[in-house]
């Protein structure tokens, strides 16, 4: 926590190498200020089931990105770490995979269910802008 007195300083990650000389669009951008995460992103996908897409690239990047500090943890559990995570916080049941490992990963939902959720989560939405 910072003193009174000290300037605040929001600590942004560097634009890849790539955009600077390629160019591109940014689609995502999130951080932590005072525990509390905000999100700001950009509408990228006329399908927002790419994002589904985007988010498991994303889920396997960190989990690189844990496994090069802490070599106890391969990529592939971290990441059933997130996807256990991630189900929770989507209010989606988790499963053992016993077979495996001790894991719990998030059972996937077929695409007629997931279109289902979206409709109905379209409707409460629009319930909502009515009130």
């Amino acid at each position: 926590m910072s003193n009174p007195g000290e300037p605040r300083v929001y600590e942004a990650l560097a634009l890849p190498s790539e955009a600077l000389s390629e160019g591109g669009v940014e689609i995502l951008r999130a951080g932590v200020i005072n525990d509390e995460l905000y999100v700001t992103a950009r509408r990228a996908f006329k399908d927002p089931s790419k994002w589904g897409e985007a988010l498991g690239d994303i889920a396997r990047r960190i989990a690189a990105i844990y496994s090069l500090d802490d070599t106890a943890l391969s990529e592939k559990d971290i990441v059933a770490d997130i996807v256990e995570a991630f189900a929770s916080e989507m209010g989606l049941r988790a499963v053992r995979d016993d077979s495996k490992s001790t894991t719990k990963r998030a059972r996937p939902t077929r695409k007629r269910s997931a279109k289902k959720a979206a409709k109905k989560a379209a409707r409460k939405t629009a319930k909502r802008r009515k009130r």
